[in-house]
């Protein structure tokens, strides 16, 4: 699962709405046709949730296509500008991983122990890209402020994966106070951090990422790509070295 589906919800929320319609006109005799199709789906309630869930998979199948192409479109390189990403591991690496992510999110949390044991074993060989993508309206601003923070470390960058990692394992809403014990015990001068984070340029850093979240169709984290291709949703230990074994 993963935060922010308003275009899915709508979506579903409609197909579920067709359907709810035929069977209400089944039910009141209005259906036109055959009355064999009449008895047959007042006698197959289920087909509801049968029919709700093809329609899911085919419009997840769209969105996966629409994504695909536009990140096709984008190229692969936007995605790993230092610009807008913390990026790390080999420049010519076969294998890649961008995650845009929410500190405040829980399915992120849950994809914690999955994604650091994965760049732990593959810091060396696997090209990084870690991208901001706060929802503040589903998480508070505690979101944009533990984006910020993370922006201002990417200014001390041989603790920023630390700070990363450290963030990411936190419960409940990130506040300031949080993320200075947070990046005191990881080693980052908090000071600094502290005034980075004051920086405007980050504000515009921040809204960038959100941009190209947006325009790739991205809607709720954390999203993944892998070796180039999507994948919306968490990941559990040992997913990620399947999916970037068949990409």
């Amino acid at each position: 699962m993963r935060d922010g589906k308003p275009a899915l919800v709508g979506a579903l929320g409609g197909a579920l709405l067709a359907v709810l319609i035929v069977f209400t006109a089944a039910n009141t005799g209005l259906l036109p046709g055959d009355d064999h199709i009449r008895a047959y789906l007042l006698s197959h309630p289920e087909l509801v949730d049968e029919m709700t869930q093809k329609m899911q998979i085919r419009q997840q199948d769209a969105d996966a296509a629409k994504m695909a192409a536009a990140i096709k479109k984008i190229g692969m390189k936007t995605f790993f500008d230092p610009h807008i990403a913390f990026v790390t591991g080999p420049a010519d690496a076969k294998k890649s991983v961008v995650e845009f992510y929410d500190y405040d999110c829980p399915y992120c949390r849950a994809s914690l122990p999955a994604m650091k044991k994965f760049y732990e074993a593959h810091k060396n060989d696997t090209r990084f890209s870690f991208i901001e993508f706060p929802i503040p309206a589903l998480h508070g601003p505690g979101a944009d402020l533990a984006g910020l923070a993370s922006l201002a470390a990417r200014r001390q960058p041989d603790k920023y994966v630390a700070l990363h990692f450290a963030l990411m394992s936190q419960e409940g809403s990130i506040d300031q106070a949080t993320i200075d014990a947070v990046a005191g015990k990881v080693g980052l001068d908090v000071d600094k951090l502290k005034m980075d984070m004051q920086d405007p340029v980050l504000a515009q850093t921040l809204a960038a990422s959100k941009d190209l979240a947006h325009k790739v169709g991205i809607d709720g984290t954390p999203t993944f790509i892998f070796n180039g291709v999507a994948h919306p949703g968490m990941v559990e230990e040992g997913e990620i070295e399947n999916l970037t074994k068949k990409t």
